[in-house]
């Protein structure tokens, strides 16, 4: 019997003196050997193969984390120092190593993400995202002015736009958004993202939130740690709050009875920031809990597991 190495492994290799059995048996044992080789091969190309799922990336220096989806947000991590690329266009990353990418309603399924570490390596990997069925919900019996709004508060409408897109302006350091997200109410799911909403017969913008239906005056709480950027009564969201997570990651609450914290107050995970109501354009209580990276609208449950019932 004889050894021989593959991979670093040794594999034991029968000699037959009797030509037909060699024949016969060496033909096996060369299958054999090839299906070790191949065996061998394809768990080694796992520790380095960056296309592969994210569940064999243990050992990878780029982490990637998140519903690979339309309209998903993924959290990833990088040896400091790096740079990052989505589709060739840079991604912002943190002192840390840390990063924030995200995916349209309608992104298209195929992307490519680069890493070039400081050491002068690069990393690729191709990121395939699940397309997407989205619900069409009809709404009926609101009154006109709440379908098509009159031009009389067309002042104040982009009055609020230009507030929103203020809260939504800056780029923290916080990086609260790579801890768990929670559920910030608690009640049925009433509502998902990316559901186009036909008020009265007319077609409107999707919806880019998650509702959460419950009584007026259920607690809302904060998902993850934040930082207050708007507390206000909008036309549409009636009292709105943001908060600022870090790295252009915004949670937005809508529809809010009441609102228990202020503009520039550090929110912990878990503090009350008001309670569910049905102010603005609401056709009963719930919370529309909203994720923003940048101007980009992306789906909560991306983020959170479970259901807000559990």
């Amino acid at each position: 019997m004889l050894n021989m190495m593959v991979n670093n492994s040794f594999i034991p290799c029968i000699i037959f003196k009797n030509a037909r059995f060699s024949g016969v048996l060496g033909s096996l044992a060369a299958a054999m050997l090839l299906s070790v080789v191949a065996i061998s091969d394809a768990s080694a190309s796992q520790l380095v193969d960056e296309n592969a799922p994210n569940s064999t990336q243990a050992t990878s220096p780029l982490k990637l984390n998140g519903k690979f989806t339309q309209g998903a947000l993924l959290r990833g991590e990088v040896p400091k120092g790096s740079t990052v690329l989505l589709n060739e266009q840079p991604v912002a990353v943190n002192k840390d190593g840390k990063f924030v990418v995200g995916f349209a309603r309608d992104a298209k399924l195929n992307h490519v993400l680069t890493v070039k570490t400081a050491k002068g390596s690069v990393i690729t990997r191709e990121i395939t995202l699940e397309e997407r069925e989205y619900d069409i919900q009809r709404i009926d019996g609101l009154e006109p002015k709440m379908v098509t709004p009159p031009a009389s508060v067309t002042a104040r409408i982009n009055k609020d736009n230009r507030n929103v897109a203020k809260a939504r302006g800056n780029s923290s350091d916080l990086d609260a958004l790579f801890t768990r997200f929670e559920w910030p109410a608690k009640g049925p799911i009433t509502g998902v993202y990316g559901s186009q909403r036909i008020l009265n017969g007319v077609p409107k913008w999707p919806h880019y939130g998650v509702d959460v239906g419950a009584p007026t005056g259920t607690p809302v709480f904060a998902p993850v740690d934040g930082v207050v950027t708007l507390a206000d009564d909008l036309y549409y969201s009636g009292n709105t709050l943001i908060l600022d997570h870090g790295m252009q990651v915004f949670s937005t609450f809508l529809h809010l009875d009441t609102m228990t914290v202020n503009v520039g107050d550090y929110v912990k995970k878990g503090e009350q920031i008001g309670t569910i109501g049905a102010t603005g354009r609401a056709t009963g209580p719930h919370l529309d809990w909203r994720i923003n990276l940048g101007k980009m609208r992306l789906d909560p449950q991306t983020v959170v597991s479970g259901n807000p019932d559990d």
